[in-house]
C-alpha cells in the first residue's frame, strides 16, 4: 500500500520540529541561499529566527525567479460563497455552526444573478465557496452550481468541505478545474481543539484530501494552512513537506499555496500566534525560492499597502473585490460574511495598481482547450 502524507509525519513531534528550525544558525542561511535546488533543511534556515537577516537577498532571489517562471503577469480570481451554511465547531471562522448569524443557501436564480454580477466586473475565473453542510449543499448542490457558472466562465475552481475520490471525479466532469482545502492547522495534537465538531475534526481525512484530488485527476490542488493558529514557523514547515510529498508522488498536478492570516470574524476568535508582515515576507519568499513553481496567492485579507507591495515579490494570483458572503455581489447589502476583508478596493482600482508597476492582469486561468 502506497505510503500517504499521515504515514510520513505521524513519527514527528511539533515540539521537536520547532526546536530544530530554531537551531539553525546564519551559516545555514547563507548555504541555503548559495543553492540552486533547496531541500527541507534549507527551508528551515529560511524560515529561522535568522533568516530575517536575509529578507532583503530573498525578496530579489523571489523577484526573480517568479518573473523568470511566470512572467510580469498578475492573476486576479474572485470568491463567489454559495452557501455560509455549516455542521462544524470552528471556533476561529465567521461561519461556525454555534454562531447566531443568518444563514443562507443560494438558489439557482441566486447563483445565476451572482454570475451576472461577476461577469459585469470583467473576470472568467471563479472560486466556488460552501462551508460543509450535505443536506443542503452537497455533492449535487455544488456539482448543479459548477453546471451552471460552466457556461459563463473558462476555470471554474472550488473550496469546499473534504470528498471521496468518485465525489471529485463528478465535479471534475461537472467541469472543475481546481480544488482549494487548507490543513488549518498541522498539529494534530491542538487539532481537535479548533475542531471540536463536524466532519471537519477529523485530522487524517482532512490532510489526506489533496491525495484523492491528485487520484480523482484534478488540474490545479491548493493548499495551505491558517497563519494565526499555532506556531507558524512550525506550521509552515509541515506546509513545505506536504508540498514537496505531493510533487514527488504525484507529479503530474499544478500546485497552489496560499498563507490566509486570522482576520475579525463573528464569534470573536483571537488569533494566539500573531504574524507581522515582515515574517509573511519572509514565508512568502522561503515558499518561493523552495518551490520555484508553485503558484502563490494573496488574499483581500492583507492590507492594500501590502498587496501594492508584493505584485513584483513572488505573489502570482490575487482576489479584487471580494466578498465573502452569499449573494454579495448582486445584494451588497446583505451582511452574512465569513470574515471582514482587509483591502476592499474595486476591481478597477486593483488593475490600475497592477498596470502601474508595468505587470498585466489576466482574468482567467486556462482555456477549456487545453484540457
Amino acid at each position: 500500500m502506497k505510503e500517504t502524507f499521515y504515514d510520513m509525519i505521524k513519527s514527528f513531534d511539533w515540539n521537536e520540529m520547532t526546536k530544530s528550525i530554531y537551531a539553525k544558525t546564519q551559516y545555514d542561511v547563507q548555504r541555503a541561499l548559495s543553492k540552486k535546488y533547496l531541500d527541507i533543511e534549507d527551508f528551515k534556515a529560511l524560515i529561522s529566527p535568522q533568516g530575517e537577516n536575509y529578507l532583503e537577498e530573498m525578496a530579489v532571489r523571489s523577484r526573480d525567479i517568479t518573473q523568470k517562471r511566470f512572467g510580469k503577469v498578475m492573476q486576479f480570481y474572485i470568491p463567489m460563497y454559495l452557501s455560509n451554511e455549516c455542521s462544524n465547531h470552528c471556533i476561529y471562522c465567521g461561519f461556525n455552526h454555534n454562531n447566531k448569524i443568518s444563514r443562507l443557501t443560494l438558489s439557482d436564480e441566486q447563483i445565476l444573478e451572482e454570475i451576472k454580477a461577476i461577469k459585469q466586473m470583467g473576470y472568467d475565473n471563479v472560486l466556488l465557496l460552501t462551508g460543509e453542510n450535505h443536506k443542503n449543499a452537497g455533492v449535487s448542490y455544488i456539482e448543479n452550481a459548477i453546471s451552471l457558472c460552466r457556461p459563463y466562465f473558462s476555470a471554474i475552481n472550488l473550496e469546499v468541505f473534504p470528498m471521496q475520490i468518485e465525489e471529485y471525479e463528478r465535479l471534475i466532469k461537472a467541469g472543475a478545474n481546481s480544488v482549494y482545502v487548507y490543513q488549518e492547522t498541522y498539529n494534530e495534537n491542538r487539532y481537535k481543539y479548533y475542531h471540536s465538531k463536524g466532519m471537519k475534526s477529523n485530522f487524517e481525512y482532512r490532510l489526506a484530501t489533496p491525495e484523492r484530488l491528485a487520484m480523482a485527476g484534478i488540474h490545479k490542488i491548493g493548499m495551505g494552512a491558517l497563519i494565526g493558529l499555532e506556531e507558524w514557523r512550525t506550521e509552515m514547515l509541515f506546509l513545505a513537506m506536504h508540498l514537496g510529498f505531493m510533487r514527488k508522488n504525484y507529479w503530474k498536478t499544478k500546485y497552489s499555496i496560499s498563507f490566509p492570516r486570522m482576520r475579525p470574524a463573528a464569534g470573536g476568535f483571537e488569533a494566539d500566534y500573531c504574524v507581522n508582515e515582515k515574517q509573511f515576507a519572509q514565508i512568502i519568499w522561503a515558499f518561493r525560492l523552495f518551490d520555484n513553481d508553485v503558484e502563490i496567492t494573496m488574499s483581500t485579507r492583507e492590507r492594500p499597502e501590502m498587496r501594492n507591495h508584493f505584485v513584483s515579490l513572488g505573489i502570482t494570483s490575487m482576489s479584487a473585490g471580494s466578498r465573502t458572503e452569499p449573494g454579495g455581489y448582486s445584494n451588497p447589502d446583505v451582511e452574512l460574511e465569513q470574515f471582514h476583508v482587509n483591502d476592499d478596493r474595486s476591481v478597477e482600482e486593483m488593475e490600475r495598481m497592477v498596470r502601474s508597476q508595468d505587470y498585466d492582469v489576466v482574468f482567467k486561468d486556462w482555456d477549456k482547450i487545453l484540457s
